[in-house]
């Protein structure tokens, strides 16, 4: 193999912070929704399903972001 084929990696600091970006883009939504939709419909579990959806519509979005956040551009 030649050296020109070698894939530039994340360092650990990148990781994390791209990793934290993402878990704040998960959870930011669903925590807020849950909250409000409980403060005003006062209703638990109504609030917990409400929170739970919104969760995993931010979690399909994540995914898409995670996929142009943790690809590294290679310099040439």
């Amino acid at each position: 193999m030649s050296s020109d084929n070698k894939t530039s990696k994340l360092t650990m600091k990148e990781i994390i912070l791209k990793g934290s970006i993402i878990a704040v883009i998960v959870t930011v939504p669903s925590i807020t929704t849950f909250a409000i939709s409980w403060f005003i419909l006062d209703n638990l579990m109504q609030a917990a399903i409400i929170g739970g959806v919104i969760h995993f519509i931010a979690m399909g979005f994540s995914l898409k972001i995670s996929k142009k956040l943790l690809v590294k551009k290679e310099s040439k």
